[in-house]
């Protein structure tokens, strides 16, 4: 057992790990009830599908541009700074969210001012805190420390939205953003409790030409390349969660539309749960490419499903390549990226993960007015495997990603290990 389950070395290694994990939990908790009731409320209040898909164009904008500001502000400030002032700005949103829920009429335009503010603080705060992970956990526990993250991500995406039903249906929407405000004070207070995390010496001020020095650093890494070019891929070709209501009429199953969207996240949370056996993997270029390809295929068989329990449970194989993939991914990114690039780099990957899913719900619902709901889903699914296979020929050095003799992650691991050293010496001096 010992050998599947989760490898809690980072847990038991980094105190700040720690801390962030409870974060984590708590803060995806509320945010998964906010992002639930805030649709909700704006539908009982126009009842226009219009209005609540309007939602998703008003967040794209402000998390690209934020996203990339983000991480070249993430490389020039304490990083532990901006996570606790965009965690208590996103509190202050919340407290919007519940004064207007508690106002005789509620208004419409405060709830799409603050889907967008939502989208700008959380543009600026992930790179930030995706690039404080390969600082304050060893470099041969990154997989671990990735898989740890996605179970507590789960979690929060199977508990926060149940919940979130439950709540709204019995106790209305302010009882819904009360949990989430305070969700973030207990956020905030265990940010406060995290070690400052300083911009290296020498730190460029956020620029266009420093976000454009990481983006051509980008570009010079074959493997990092392919991280986002196969992520890219897949979620433009084989992301059809705007055609799940029209498959589950297809299949007379309206009442499993909502297993259909927590099916992935249900496939996620298997793979991280049985997750020991990654940490000895040593190729992870190999898991980006399977772990796509693993997606791709499953989304192709849930089309060619012929009832709703072989869907939900393809949904749920998709839900577990995902998860092998973004590992991989994660992993590449905090063994190679230098420590005064590494804001930058999130924030392009804040880019690659915003834009990838959202063409390709344009794409899935085009392809289904075309051609029917089921083409586009086995369709999407095999240009999925066959553009990962592509990728895969044109880019070989991210096959052949080895962690023990990567160049990039060897001068990253002896980078780490002197910073420690540093650290070690540091706490020694003190009286």
């Amino acid at each position: 057992m010992a050998a599947v389950l989760p490898d809690l070395a980072p847990w038991r290694s980094s105190p700040d790990f720690r801390l962030l994990f409870y974060q984590g939990i708590v803060t995806f908790l509320g945010s998964f009830m906010a992002m639930i009731a805030l649709p909700l409320q704006i539908k009982h209040l126009t009842d226009s599908p219009l209005a609540v898909g309007a939602m998703g164009a008003v967040e794209l904008v402000p998390l690209v541009v934020c996203g990339l500001y983000g991480g070249a502000l993430a490389d020039a400030v304490d990083r532990r700074r901006m996570i606790l002032l965009t965690e208590a700005g996103l509190g202050v949103l919340a407290l919007v969210l519940l004064m207007n829920a508690l106002l005789p009429q509620p208004l419409l335009w405060p709830l799409y001012v603050v889907a967008a503010g939502v989208s700008a603080l959380t543009g600026l705060q992930r790179p930030a805190l995706d690039s404080l992970m390969a600082r304050i956990v060893p470099h041969d526990q990154q997989t671990a420390a990735a898989a740890l993250n996605g179970l507590r991500y789960q979690f929060g995406a199977i508990a926060g939205p149940s919940l979130a039903g439950v709540v709204v249906a019995y106790a209305g929407y302010p009882a819904a953003y009360s949990v989430t405000v305070a969700g973030f004070v207990v956020s905030v207070l265990l940010c406060l409790r995290l070690r400052p995390a300083p911009a290296s010496e020498g730190a460029e001020r956020p620029s266009l030409r420093s976000i454009a020095e990481g983006a051509r650093y980008a570009w010079s890494r074959p493997v990092l390349l392919g991280t986002y070019a196969v992520d890219l891929a897949a979620m433009f070709f084989a992301f059809p969660n705007a055609i799940y209501p029209f498959l589950a009429d297809e299949l007379d199953a309206v009442w499993a539309l909502g297993l259909m969207y927590a099916a992935g996240a249900v496939g996620s949370l298997l793979l991280g749960v049985t997750s020991g056996w990654l940490s000895r993997v040593r190729r992870h270029g190999l898991l980006v490419v399977c772990g796509a390809m693993v997606w791709g295929l499953a989304v192709a068989a849930a089309g060619w499903a012929p009832g709703i329990w072989l869907v939900l449970l393809c949904l749920a194989v998709a839900g577990a390549g995902d998860m092998l993939s973004g590992l991989g991914r994660g992993t590449i990114w905090n063994q190679t990226i230098p420590e005064e690039l590494r804001g930058r780099l999130a924030g392009i990957e804040v880019l690659s993960y915003s834009v990838g899913p959202q063409l390709g719900q344009v794409r899935a619902g085009t392809m289904a007015g075309w051609t029917g709901t089921r083409t586009a889903f086995w369709s999407g699914g095999l240009a999925c495997v066959a553009s990962v296979a592509v990728l895969a020929a044109l880019l070989p050095k991210l096959i052949s990603y080895d962690a023990d003799t990567d160049e990039d992650a060897r001068l990253r691991r002896a980078a780490q290990e002197r910073e420690m050293a540093k650290e070690r010496e540091g706490m020694a001096l003190r009286p």
